[in-house]
């Protein structure tokens, strides 16, 4: 198949993954499913899909990063700040020191820096992967957000350590002085980045949107192009291309708070962006699938360099890393809930006690995922002075060993391991969600009035009595939407609740099947129908 046809090809693949995964078995998670296809795109197709690193690295890592750092829940990142940064800083330096050392020891061949780069890039956890295995799991909402934070910043700084062992790799040289100043600057640079073209951006938006008007869909063009221009500027100052795309997400999620952008915007955004993050994330899998088998002769080729004949130390090296990095997290993880309990002993706060099952789960949620794969694909197909770069098909076939492995390891291992736990009781989020809404209830009603107010003492006010009327109209909708969240926690009205929301499915189902009739029937016009099927549309979501 032609390179077109390839990616149209991966892309119906991503489609059907979707599919496929509803008729296998839950603990299958979807990136194996993705995997697996893209081995079968492999075996037809005559020729595999050439990656240029540089590209590759454009074209997926800046949108992933950014719109992990814009959902990931502020809340939960700033409680648990603490563990996340632990995690995701001192976890991935740890890693890379006893993983790279470990695998130079297991491959001798290997080169330190190229054992270092691999090490680094396998650092990141992926909450994508781990999520897929959650959505039948009972891993606690708050470890998810510790890990969800940690996947966040360790992206950033996995990804950093391997730029410098790449960088030392390609020079041969290696100086901590001229690497901690290049560390910082990769920061301040990537970080100044991200949030300054993010605000540039945003101000320029709302000033043009007031002057001109915004036009339709340019808001959204200008969001999915914002984590490539943040990347790219942050590269240009050589900075950290990764941090500015997830401190451009960071920045976005509180310039949203503004509430400047327009709903209709909003909705299609979300839709946009679901669309993007799902068929990037897919994409990739399937990229991984199609790579395995040249991945798997590079690998054999530099085993039988290396002196050994069976290619079945290439299974020995892939799991041997992958149980290394396991005892890595296992280690860390231990210490680190260790270094919290003695802190609530100087406190004197009630101390927990470490569950051995919990520290379990949390080593092997770790999964590695896209950021591993994305990264290990811009490794530098030769050295400045021509050679051939060391190791390069064995270094990524064992990053995509430890990808597999790890998912395999949790799909199998965490809902047999947390199977029958009970949690700690977590905050209650209908609390949070009914003080919203009181609070917004209340302020509408107050607006309300003052705008029925200034519509009757206004010069174009006709009919003074139309206005109270259809404030009292309005009004009563709200007043019985606070009657609805002032109610206690009562089980009858519960059930009455999901019972009218079921009748109103129903009643907007009828709706669209007879507006659907209508303009079958060309009693009504299309532009009426999608008008009238959008509306039934946005009331659904509501109910849902």
């Amino acid at each position: 198949m032609d390179s077109i046809e390839v990616v149209l090809a991966m892309l119906l693949a991503v489609v059907a993954s979707a599919y496929i995964k509803r008729l296998l078995p839950p603990a299958i998670p979807l990136p194996l499913v993705q995997i697996a296809l893209g081995a079968l795109i492999a075996a037809k197709s005559s020729h595999g899909v050439d990656l240029e690193p540089e590209l590759f690295f454009l074209a997926f890592l800046p949108p992933l990063l950014f719109l992990d750092g814009w959902r990931i829940p502020k809340s939960g990142l700033l409680r648990d700040k603490g563990t996340i940064l632990e995690l995701a800083l001192g976890l991935v330096v740890f890693t890379v020191v006893g993983a790279g050392f470990l695998i130079h020891w297991l491959i001798p061949a290997m080169p330190l820096p190229v054992a270092f780069a691999l090490a680094a890039i396998i650092s990141p956890t992926d909450p994508i992967a781990v999520s897929s295995i959650a959505s039948n799991t009972p891993i606690p909402k708050r470890l998810m957000h510790i890990l969800e934070g940690e996947s966040l910043l360790n992206d950033a700084s996995g990804l950093v350590c391997f730029r410098f062992a790449v960088a030392a790799a390609m020079t041969g040289s290696f100086s901590v002085g001229s690497a901690a100043l290049t560390f910082v600057w990769l920061v301040v640079a990537g970080i100044g980045a991200g949030v300054g073209v993010t605000l540039a951006v945003t101000w320029a938006q709302r000033w043009l949107s007031r002057r001109f008007g915004e036009p339709v869909g340019s808001p959204i063009l200008v969001n999915l192009l914002l984590p490539f221009g943040a990347y790219l500027v942050a590269e240009r100052l050589h900075g950290s291309g990764i941090l500015a795309a997830v401190a451009a997400g960071v920045t976005m999620s509180y310039v949203e708070l503004s509430g400047h952008a327009l709903a209709n915007t909003r909705i299609q955004r979300s839709a946009v962006w679901d669309t993007v993050q799902f068929a990037l994330n897919g994409v990739m899998f399937v990229l991984l699938g199609e790579q395995l088998p040249d991945i798997f002769r590079g690998a054999s080729l530099s085993i039988e360099e290396s002196g050994h004949l069976n290619p079945w130390w290439l299974a020995i090296y892939a799991f041997a890393i992958t149980a290394g990095l396991l005892a890595l997290r296992m280690a860390w993880v231990w210490a680190s809930l260790r270094l919290t309990i003695f802190k609530q002993k100087i406190r004197h706060q009630e101390r927990q006690k470490i569950n051995p099952r919990l520290l379990l789960a949390t080593t092997l949620a770790g999964a590695r995922g896209t950021i591993t794969l994305a990264g290990v694909l811009t490794l530098p197909l030769a050295l400045p002075s021509g050679a051939p770069f060391p190791a390069r098909a064995l270094t990524i076939f064992l990053a995509c060993s430890v990808i597999l492995i790890s998912l395999l390891t949790a799909s199998i291992a965490l809902p047999r391991l947390l199977a029958g736990m009970t949690f700690p009781a977590e905050p209650d989020d209908q609390r949070e969600e009914d003080l919203a809404r009181r609070e917004a209830a209340n302020a509408a009603i107050t607006a309300i009035e003052k705008t029925q107010v200034k519509l009757m003492e206004s010069k174009s006010c006709v009919d003074p009595e139309v206005y109270p009327q259809a404030a009292a109209r309005v009004i009563a909708f709200y007043e019985h939407r606070l009657k609805e969240v002032d109610r206690d926690d009562d089980s009858e009205w519960r059930k009455t609740h999901h019972a009218e929301n079921e009748l109103r499915l129903a009643a907007l189902a009828a709706e669209r099947r007879t507006v659907f009739e209508l303009a079958r029937t060309d009693r009504i016009s299309d532009a009426i129908s999608r008008k009238l099927v959008r509306e039934i549309d946005l009331m659904e979501t509501r109910y849902r």
